[in-house]
């Protein structure tokens, strides 16, 4: 199998899809979120990130994961790139967070080039029993 080196058809496809279409493309970091049980979970995808560049911050209400994926270094090396499609750099992600979530408790693992982060909902904010009580039901007389 060999690479074609150029395309200028892919390359306008692709140039016309980022000035045209930006809303469709995935972003560097893209996110799966759903709430499970008394959880809110966020599960980012980022393939081939070292662990150690992950960085994740809450400051009030707002969740920032920060994530880098160096490019390879080929500075100084005999190296005639062909295709270079996959994206490196900086990544960043901010959520808003609902007041409801108890983040002092976040939970965060990195398995398989899946960042997972756990947020538990605050007690506070949990469905609860009102006890009912059963008071005197007699009608109590008026003096007049």
């Amino acid at each position: 199998m060999m690479l074609m080196r150029t395309d200028p058809f892919r390359d306008l496809d692709r140039l016309t899809q980022q000035l045209w279409d930006s809303s469709l493309r995935p972003s560097g970091m893209p996110l799966d979120a759903y709430r499970e049980g008394d959880h809110f979970i966020a599960e980012f995808d980022l393939p081939g990130v070292d662990p150690d560049s992950i960085d994740i911050t809450v400051e009030k209400n707002m969740l920032s994961v920060h994530a880098e994926k160096p490019r390879v270094e080929t500075e100084g090396k005999d190296v005639e790139i062909i295709s270079s499609e996959r994206v490196h750099g900086s990544f960043t992600r901010q959520l808003f967070l609902g007041e409801t979530l108890d983040t002092d408790h976040i939970e965060a693992n990195y398995v398989n080039g899946v960042l997972t982060v756990k947020i538990p909902v605050a007690e506070t904010a949990k469905p609860r029993k009102v006890h009912v009580g059963a008071g005197d039901n007699k009608k109590h007389a008026i003096n007049a």
